[in-house]
């Protein structure tokens, strides 16, 4: 059944993580996404490892779903095949996504004033470090550093510790998701207008926009936030806890008598700094350590079972345990995807969006470089002679399995 974005379109200029995320996410959601990869590019140069099946797991996540055409955009006819992709009457691309730094894609002669004059339906997004305004636009990004000039490092890890980096690359990747966000923003505004528009997200913005309460509490009061483990800093108890065969946690207690009860710590039952989560929260560093040797002398499971209906309480999972857990299995939140060109499949993390009546399937892995090129320019209505002079001068390559081109041009 065709996803929710079925019959749109997007070129896809990004790379590395931030902007192949968001375009991800278009892909999933049904969009038929032509990524744009360099003439010359080969597996090693996609992405890091590990490598599985001879291909990049680190490409193949982030770009399952997608076509690949590849372009030498320094040359004038490469960047003739782009307007003529983004022409309502060619390709009729909706959507451009590109991460570059701000004026990389105008200095080849592919910004969105030059491509808006072609297709003034175009919506062309921008995911960048820092944005396409302000004192910082030029200056390269990359996850660790918008996190760390974010402020999330300053709050992550444990009181007293070094900063610490999350264990993800949220700052790439809430960049990608707020693009894509901006990106159906836009096309439903252009439902009413009738045009385009330049959507601006910068990953720097993503990571404030992220910080929510840490905000809050910074800009309104004399707080300064700083990192406190992995409890909460209003509610107590709100962590981590070590179990006999790992790690749990806990979030609120409903009832602290009965928790109490439960823990078999009676003796906490009247102790005035525990009483209300205020006085929980204004005493966690005297409170913890008790925890911490309560909760060690039993099981997760069993301690689940005792806790249920006094707090909310779970297994602290590895990621080998949520890959094989059931109710994630029941999701769909693990796919199995083919290699390109291959017997093979990979497995990556699913689509959390789940829709009744137009349901996200993912289908496809990565494609093989240059798999789709043919397809983009046969879409612009380049005929075998012509697209076998563009492979011939290096403007475009086609898929090392398609053989048509090259009988051509040695029949030429």
């Amino acid at each position: 059944m065709p996803g929710p974005l079925d019959g749109l379109r997007v070129l896809d200029f990004t790379w590395a993580l931030a902007g192949p995320y968001g375009s991800m996410i278009l892909a999933d959601l049904g969009a038929e996404v032509f990524k744009v990869e360099h003439v010359g590019t080969n597996e090693t140069h996609r992405g890091a490892g590990p490598y599985v099946h001879g291909v990049s797991t680190y490409f193949f996540s982030v770009n399952r779903g997608k076509k690949s055409v590849t372009l030498d955009l320094k040359q004038p006819d490469a960047v003739q095949i782009v307007k003529d992709l983004i022409d309502p009457s060619g390709g009729g691309i909706d959507v451009l996504t590109e991460n570059f730094r701000p004026g990389a894609m105008a200095r080849l002669g592919l910004g969105y004033d030059d491509l808006s004059a072609v297709n003034p339906r175009l919506i062309y997004a921008s995911t960048s470090g820092f944005g396409h305004s302000g004192p910082y636009q030029h200056r390269p990004a990359v996850d660790v550093i918008v996190q760390g000039m974010g402020g999330v490092m300053s709050i992550t890890g444990h009181p007293g510790g070094p900063p610490a980096r999350p264990g993800y690359s949220i700052g790439d990747m809430a960049g990608g998701m707020y693009t894509a966000i901006g990106v159906l923003a836009a096309l439903h505004e252009r439902e009413a207008s009738g045009l385009g528009q330049h959507v601006d997200v910068a990953m720097l913005d993503a990571q404030v926009a992220l910080l929510e309460n840490a905000v809050v509490r910074a800009a309104n009061t004399d707080e300064v936030p700083g990192p406190i483990g992995t409890r909460h800093p209003l509610v107590t108890p709100f962590q981590a806890l070590p179990t006999l065969d790992g790690w749990m946690v806990i979030a609120g207690v409903k009832d602290w008598q009965l928790f109490c009860a439960k823990i078999g710590r009676d003796d906490l039952l009247d102790d005035p700094r525990f009483q209300t989560n205020p006085d929980r929260t204004a005493h966690h560093a005297e409170l913890e350590p008790i925890l911490n040797e309560v909760f060690a002398r039993r099981t997760t499971a069993e301690w689940e079972a005792e806790l249920e209906g006094v707090c909310i309480a779970a297994p602290m999972n590895t990621i080998p345990q949520i890959v094989a857990d059931p109710h994630i299995a029941a999701r769909g939140m693990i796919a199995e995807l083919p290699v390109a060109k291959s017997q093979k499949r990979i497995r990556v993390s699913g689509s959390p969006v789940h829709l009744s009546r137009t349901p996200v399937e993912l289908i496809s892995g990565a494609a093989a470089i240059g798999e789709h090129t043919r397809e983009a320019l046969e879409l612009i209505g380049r005929s075998p002679q012509q697209i076998a002079a563009l492979v011939e001068h290096g403007v475009v390559s086609i898929d090392q399995d398609d053989q048509t081109v090259e009988k051509e041009v040695t029949h030429d």
